[in-house]
């Protein structure tokens, strides 16, 4: 069996969903199956060995162009192909800089599929697909990508499966009449795809809805990590500060302000002992003054000396920040579809809060990790990190456990023998 997996890239950031879709393909590979991960848009980044082909389809740059301008959807390919060259996509990314509501006419198109403004781009994909790859399965790693669905199915037999990665916090950000007819269009591709795959039982049963999806056609499949270099952290010394860590894109939807405001709070209370604030992750052109504010507000509170943020780290340097943590926090806005850094937290025993809402109250259950506090409530969110505070071997007996159930049900080991039964069922299936 043959398998393409259609990634989309992240524009040069280390993304939840490149990082996923590269660890599932590696995964495969190393057990023996055959796949071919493939960008889209942008080449994919990760902090991992990456996979996947050297060439870009879809490319940022003509699928932009072929949206605004006419003339490009008419031009040669040899001269589109230059516009795709993965370096170019790599160090100028149309959307990283683009808010999601000026990109709803692409997402219409795009999910229009063959007959949207980048039909060109659809058929340099399946004649390539056709004679060069044969695929017996399709997978798509989010449901914007669908609008390819139909074709693919049609011209190559193939079946479709499609990852569920978030793609509603995008979505709602669109604006008239770009949401209605996305909306509209994400339901009706969907009858093309044979599953849907989603990483914890909160976002399969939202996303049943949300496309108006067979149930039995949504089914769930944890996210794998790839475990090496992963390890329980370190005892920490009896009179070392306290440190909090925060591991995710710079931005107002991951909350990090909320985990600010909670600081300041612990900050005040001296019954506990001195804490400290680490953050890491992605900073965009666009957040800037997001993270320009906040160490506006840091320093003018008096507590600079307190806080570090630490740029995004590679691999080696993720895992060595994580080790350097007490406590782990992801305080999104949004209900979170995915989660991984708090698992690679896990990886590494080091116990999270979470707010209680999206995939998170399902996380904790099952790990048996951490804690939960109320969403958007830095109170909350501070008494949460108090209580952990206050009890530390408590708090690293979470931790342990946590890593245990990494270990236990959360390798890509794991991931990629359940989406090979996935594919292989699908595959049966459209033989008989």
């Amino acid at each position: 069996m043959k398998t393409v997996y259609l990634a989309a890239g992240a524009a040069g950031m280390y993304c939840g969903s490149c990082l996923h879709d590269n660890t599932l393909a590696a995964a495969l590979t190393r057990a023996g199956h055959d796949v071919l991960l493939i960008p889209a848009y942008t080449p994919i980044r990760t902090d991992e060995d990456d996979v996947s082909l050297h060439r870009v389809f879809f490319g940022g740059v003509n699928v932009y162009l072929q949206e605004k301008i006419a003339l490009f959807r008419h031009t040669p390919w040899w001269f589109d192909r230059m516009l795709d060259a993965p370096a170019l996509l790599a160090g100028a990314s149309i959307f990283s800089a683009v808010s999601p509501a000026k990109l709803g006419g692409l997402t219409v198109s795009m999910l229009r599929g063959e007959h949207g403004r980048q039909a060109k781009e659809l058929e340099k994909l399946i004649r390539w697909l056709e004679s060069d790859i044969r695929p017996d399965l399709v997978h798509l790693s989010n449901a914007l990508l669908t609008g390819m669905a139909p074709q693919l199915k049609a011209r190559l037999g193939a079946a479709i499966v499609c990852t569920l990665s978030g793609e509603d916090i995008f979505v709602e950000k669109l604006v008239a009449p770009h949401y209605d007819q996305t909306r509209a269009l994400l339901k009706e591709q969907a009858a093309h795809v044979d599953a849907f795959v989603a990483m914890n039982d909160y976002y399969g049963r939202y996303m049943v809805e949300y496309l108006d999806a067979p149930p039995d056609k949504v089914l769930v499949i944890p996210h794998g990590l790839n475990l090496a270099g992963h390890a329980a952290r370190p005892e920490r010394a009896a009179d070392a500060p306290v440190v909090i860590g925060y591991l995710a894109r710079i931005c107002h939807d991951k909350g990090l302000h909320q985990l600010v405001e909670a600081f300041e709070i612990l900050l005040r209370d001296k019954s506990l002992p001195p804490v400290r604030l680490r953050a890491a992750g992605y900073l965009g052109r666009s957040d800037r003054p997001y993270l320009a504010e906040l160490t506006a507000q840091i320093e003018r509170a008096g507590w600079s000396d307190r806080f570090e943020y630490l740029g995004q780290p590679n691999r080696q340097e993720k895992i060595a920040f994580l080790q350097s943590l007490d406590l782990f926090c992801l305080p999104t806005v949004y209900r979170e579809s995915k989660g991984i850094p708090a698992l690679e937290a896990l990886a590494n025993a080091v116990p999270v809060v979470l707010p209680e809402h999206g995939a998170f109250p399902e996380l904790v259950a099952d790990t048996g990790g951490g804690r939960l506090f109320t969403p958007q409530d830095p109170e909350s969110l501070a008494a949460a990190l108090a209580d952990m505070i206050g009890d530390l071997p408590a708090a690293r007996r979470l931790g342990l456990a946590g890593r245990q159930a990494v270990l236990d049900h959360y390798s890509d080991e794991k991931m990629a023998a359940r989406t090979a039964e996935l594919y292989q069922a699908l595959t049966d299936e459209r033989k008989t």
